[in-house]
């Protein structure tokens, strides 16, 4: 496991674990709505009523991914990824609750520990990049994943870009999402302090595009914004 992939992993212990997804519904505005339209966008891709293999890289919590896709798409299977035990924890359970183990299988690591033969037809990384604290480490994840697609297969990653401190109006509005919640202003003090303090994303989207043309993708297609969010497509290299 790499440094900064270990870091990011040891984050999420299982109180941090616990909160996720709640926390996350506060500070990504359109939380569901961006799983569902990843959802749509690989239905799209790959063709209604497609049997496909889905990498889910970074699944651990939630799962929300697999259970978007499972509910649009009921014949695929997926192969759900994260280095995190607590929040692998929890996708479990939750998928065990949705009747969806049976079509997914559990791998706690890095997707480097799965096999490159695998080629799966898609995959996503949703919410993962911007905890990884340096280029290398972005590129080593996206690599790894490129190496285990099909030529042409559809890429679905997700998460914030910009530097937080370059946009100080989403900065101040992310906050405010905070106080809409119930939050005090200490709180909110608090929470902008510790994302200021946190993992570096990608600068931009043109940074997000150069990355993902390292690491063997086409151009990618934005498909949703919130704040610093964003969302695209983007198949791999043929």
């Amino acid at each position: 496991m790499s440094g900064a992939t270990s870091d990011a992993a040891a984050k999420f212990d299982p109180s941090r674990a616990a909160e996720y997804e709640t926390q996350s519904r506060i500070a990504l505005a359109g939380y569901d709505a961006c799983h569902e339209l990843s959802a749509c966008v690989l239905s799209a891709a790959l063709g209604r009523g497609s049997r496909a293999r889905i990498l889910v890289a970074g699944a651990g919590g939630g799962a929300r991914e697999v259970i978007a896709a499972s509910a649009l798409e009921p014949h695929w299977t997926f192969a759900a990824v994260d280095p995190s035990k607590p929040m692998m924890d929890l996708a479990a359970a939750r998928l065990q609750d949705h009747g969806l183990l049976a079509r997914t299988e559990m791998h706690t690591g890095l997707v480097d520990d799965l096999p490159v033969e695998l080629a799966f037809d898609a995959a996503t990384l949703i919410g993962v990049l911007h905890h990884l604290s340096v280029d290398d480490a972005k590129l080593a994840i996206l690599r790894s994943i490129a190496t285990r697609l099909k030529p042409g297969a559809p890429f679905i990653l997700a998460g914030n870009h910009y530097a937080y401190a370059s946009k100080p109006l989403l900065l101040a509005a992310w906050g405010e999402r905070w106080r809409m919640h119930g939050a005090a202003d200490d709180e909110v003090k608090a929470k902008l302090a510790k994302i200021l303090q946190g993992a570096d994303p990608p600068h931009s989207e043109e940074v997000v595009a150069k990355l993902l043309a390292a690491s063997g993708f086409e151009p990618p297609l934005r498909f949703f914004s919130s704040l610093f969010w964003g969302a695209w497509v983007a198949r791999r290299v043929s």
